[in-house]
Order: C-alpha cells, then sequence, then structure tokens
C-alpha cells in the first residue's frame, strides 16, 4: 500500500462517541508512528502502554526480573484506567498496545460494561525483515531503557544486555502470544508494515471512517 500526500483525509465531523480504535501487532512494527498520526489527524486522545511503562521506570524503575515484570503489569493496569475513564464518559480514543491473549478478557469486559465498540488495527508484515527493524531499535542507543531486554536490572547503574534474541525467539514470542491475531468484537484491518514507507494510510483512515458511518 502506497501513502499520498492528502494530509486532511482523515478529519472531519465528530463520530460516534462509544467507540475505541486499537492499535496492536508485532514488536517494531510501527504502532506507536500510527497512533500517534492516527491520534493528531482524527483528533482523538491516545494512550500508550509504552509510554505510561517509561514514566514508572523514569519514576520507580526497577532492580530485578520480577520487578520489570510487575511494573508491565502496573503499566497495563493504568492504560485500562485510563480507558475506563473515557469509556465512562462516553468520549472515543485510542489504545496503543502489544495486545496479546492475556490482555484480552480485561478489555472485553470493559468494552461490555460501558457499550463500546472497537475497531482493531493490527500491525504486521514479514517477520523476518521486521525482527532486522527490532534489532536496530534497540541497538540504536536511542531504545528507552525501560523496555530494552537485559540480564542486569539498575535504575540508577544501567543493565547489562542479554544476548541478542534470535529470529526465533522473535517469531515464537509473537505467535505464543498471538500478539499479530489479537481481536475483540468487532472489524480487524491487518496492515502489512514490512516498508511503513509503502504503507497506504489514507486508505485506513478510509476503512475507519466507514466503519464509524456504518456503526452510525
Amino acid at each position: 500500500m502506497r501513502q499520498d500526500d492528502n494530509k486532511d483525509s482523515c478529519k472531519g465531523k465528530t463520530l460516534g462517541e462509544r467507540y475505541v480504535i486499537l492499535v496492536t501487532g508485532i514488536p517494531a512494527a510501527g504502532k506507536s508512528v500510527m497512533a500517534e498520526k492516527l491520534s493528531a489527524d482524527l483528533g482523538l486522545p491516545w494512550f500508550s502502554k509504552d509510554s505510561i511503562k517509561e514514566g514508572l521506570f523514569d519514576t520507580v524503575g526497577f532492580s530485578s526480573r520480577e520487578e520489570k515484570v510487575k511494573l508491565g503489569v502496573a503499566a497495563t493496569e493504568i492504560l485500562y484506567y485510563f480507558a475506563e475513564q473515557m469509556m465512562r464518559r462516553h468520549k472515543p480514543f485510542i489504545l496503543e498496545n502489544n495486545f496479546e491473549t492475556s490482555s484480552r478478557q480485561g478489555l472485553v469486559e470493559l468494552l461490555a460494561r460501558y457499550g463500546y465498540r472497537a475497531f482493531t488495527l493490527c500491525l504486521t508484515g514479514d517477520y523476518a525483515r521486521i525482527y532486522e527493524r527490532f534489532l536496530q531499535r534497540d541497538n540504536s542507543g536511542g531504545r528507552h531503557p525501560g523496555h530494552v531486554t537485559n540480564s542486569g536490572y539498575s535504575k540508577d547503574g544501567g543493565a547489562a544486555p542479554s544476548p541478542v534474541i534470535t529470529l526465533e525467539q522473535y517469531v515464537a514470542g509473537i505467535r505464543s502470544r498471538e500478539m499479530d491475531s489479537f481481536s475483540v468484537d468487532g472489524p480487524v484491518l491487518t496492515v502489512d508494515t514490512t516498508d511503513f514507507s509503502q504503507v497506504d494510510y489514507e486508505a485506513v483512515c478510509r476503512e475507519i471512517r466507514d466503519w464509524r458511518k456504518l456503526s452510525e
């Protein structure tokens, strides 16, 4: 899919109140890039688990694998807290996370409790090529320390890098956690982001607009 130069095609009238756009997919597929652009063009609040996790790390950090896992769980709980506050006020919004099987039940319960509809945007592609992007991201030095895989944990002293994750481990994690097959009730649009420059962003927007019109 190819991106064009129309910057305003996502904009327009406010749509139905009770809906959420879920941006999910595999590691390094471009979830944050996509969610941020949709947030700006659609005028919707955007909540990201990774952003929450970074804030928690900067505040409390972690000094063990167990603490790192707990911090991730806390970030998810805060993400769902934000989601519930938006739902209580009948406001549309975007949630971005690498949603997986274990994430589904809590989200389904929230949607049902507040009568919300969900549109799932799942980013995936050629595992081997996105894996290379995954490695480049972790080795760039710009990755927030709250995310970097490591074997030594210290907020103040840094972390000793662990052996590089292999392609086989990367793919096994995706499949075991069903990161690119996650869904709740509602439509799922799968977008191939192997080459992000080829993504037809305007087509993604049209799919979302059409769904909202039908729902209304």
